[in-house]
């Protein structure tokens, strides 16, 4: 059953990064068709083509490999001077098949339902509307993770509550007859009791309640609770011990505090809609950070691979990786809302991912796209402002040898990666 589990959760991760690819791809067809654009082809994967279907003008279908998906929109760039009837210059091969490429989807000298020839505004809406859909993917998966299923919390239900103090650094598990009751025991505290205020402040979280615990030591304050549908005051004073707990910024800390001696109920409990889009927009910074020291952490990576050290859980991973990921998820134990809240965790990250992996500035990616229509849009606006001739498009394809750099990095980067997530995959569920 584990193996099948496993499997499972391998398929299902890949089906979600096809339906997130696939959307990318309609982001960007959308908004090209709505300005008049034409769109040759949408298309699922690379490779061969499996399946494919003329609907209008536009070719939809899919191919081999499922890592990714790309559209054909007519005139991406201006078209080559040959085509114009100009003098033929000397450009490389690669230039050159560029230009064919691009030629292609130019019907004729006049073709008006090309990219290039839209305002730069509508070339810019073109090119975000892949990201951003993946943008609104997330939100959408971090919305029914959080307000759906809930986030895990710890409530105001008592679990368990400790029968003793036992000494800070102590390995004991059972208490000794010498040792003091907890200030929970003594004052009645029992499990299933919840807690609805503290030292007279309503309370609706376990971090609510311990806050105001962990500020009186040594001081008698009174604890509501409720029990089997009716009210009860206990009267509890918390001894000063040291403890760890996470403070308001959500960090780690020990410290000497009050201490009282139980242990919540820990549920998943729904949040505010906003907490969705709240979530997406965290983990867009943190991926941007990633993306930022990207060199560095490829790096770590490849010592790692050779060296055989423990891969940092937050560094860069493949699909490989996040398919190894959901299907050992997918094989635990744990019961299915928590495996499908952490499958839908890592869904919603790898959109995140995608989405900003697209808007670095660098020609194959949206991003690099994004700069060139922004780059004629400046020259156009700056001969408007000095009552100049408007400048022709500017000629992307002589990008392409940089843009052949950017490949073959990437193609590197997938490498690494594939290699790393085989090898030495991240383990995040502490399988060891």
């Amino acid at each position: 059953m584990a193996v099948i589990a496993f499997i499972v959760g391998v398929l299902v991760m890949l089906v979600g990064l096809a339906v997130s690819i696939a959307l990318h791809e309609l982001g960007h067809i959308v908004p090209a068709k709505a300005f008049g654009v034409r769109v040759g082809q949408y298309m699922i994967g690379f490779g061969p083509t499996l399946w494919s279907r003329q609907m209008g003008e536009t070719e939809y279908g899919f191919k081999a490999l499922p890592l990714g998906g790309f559209i054909s929109i007519a005139g991406m760039y201006p078209p080559s001077p040959q085509a114009e009837g100009a003098k033929k210059r000397l450009w490389s091969t690669l230039v050159q098949d560029a230009r064919a490429a691009n030629d292609e989807t130019i019907t004729e000298a006049g073709d008006t339902r090309v990219l290039y020839r839209q305002a730069t505004w509508k070339r810019v809406v073109v090119m975000l509307g892949g990201p951003f859909m993946n943008l609104v993917l997330a939100v959408l998966i971090f919305s029914i993770l959080f307000s759906g299923i809930g986030l895990q919390q710890s409530t105001t239900t008592v679990a368990s509550v400790s029968e003793c103090v036992l000494p800070a650094g102590s390995t004991q598990t059972e208490c000794a007859p010498d040792d003091p009751a907890s200030p929970a025991a003594a004052a009645g505290l029992e499990p299933g009791d919840v807690i609805t205020s503290v030292d007279g402040t309503s309370v609706s979280t376990f971090a609510e309640a311990s806050a105001i615990v962990r500020d009186h030591p040594g001081e008698a304050i009174d604890v509501v609770v409720d029990r089997d549908g009716s009210s009860e005051t206990l009267r509890v004073t918390p001894v000063l011990a040291t403890n760890d707990y996470v403070d308001a910024s959500g960090e780690q800390v020990t410290a000497e505090v009050g201490f009282v001696g139980f242990s919540p109920t820990t549920e998943r409990v729904r949040q505010p809609i906003y907490m969705g889009a709240e979530a997406a927009f965290d983990n867009v910074g943190a991926v941007a950070g990633i993306i930022v020291e990207l060199p560095v952490r490829l790096y770590d990576t490849a010592v790692d691979l050779f060296t055989g050290g423990e891969r940092d859980p937050d560094g860069p991973i493949s699909v490989i990786g996040v398919g190894r990921i959901a299907g050992e998820v997918a094989a635990t134990e744990a019961p299915i809302i928590e495996r499908v809240a952490v499958m839908l965790s890592l869904l919603g990250s790898l959109n995140i991912a995608l989405m900003v992996f697209n808007l670095i500035p660098l020609l194959p990616l949206d991003g690099g796209h994004v700069v060139v229509a922004l780059w004629d849009g400046i020259k156009r606006l700056f001969a408007k402002l000095t009552g100049r001739p408007a400048p022709k498009p500017a000629d992307a394809t002589r990008l392409v040898p940089l843009t052949l750099v950017v490949v073959v990095l990437m193609i590197g980067m997938g490498a690494l990666l594939f290699a790393a997530d085989i090898f030495n995959p991240v383990d995040l569920l502490g399988a060891g």
